[in-house]
């Protein structure tokens, strides 16, 4: 993406900057999957809202809310987007009863 248009970063030599490098690729390979994994539980109750299928709908949504709850608990998300996301899916899930009562 765009580390490759950056220019060579320069090699460390100090211990702790080595040290400090090594933390870093494995951070970032944590948190690329937190972040993935966030995205995908929502995405799938996503589309179980599309389906109007209420019913894994709300089981997948009872799975994801931990998943969310736990990125924002990291520090990856803020609090406040982890609370959007739920309250916003939460509501598609609440409007498939009003779909369903019509």
């Amino acid at each position: 993406m765009a580390t490759s248009a950056k220019a060579k970063k320069k090699t460390v030599r100090i211990a702790s900057g080595l040290k400090r490098s090594r933390q870093n690729v494995k951070l970032n390979a944590a948190n690329t999957a937190l972040r993935s994994r966030f995205r995908t539980v929502i995405k799938n109750v996503q589309k179980a809202v599309q389906a109007g299928d209420k019913a894994k709908a709300a089981e997948l949504f009872n799975t994801a809310q931990p998943v969310i709850d736990s990125v924002a608990d990291k520090g990856l998300f803020h609090k406040n987007k982890a609370a959007r996301h739920k309250s916003r899916l939460s509501a598609k899930i609440k409007a498939l009863d009003a779909q369903a009562a019509a």
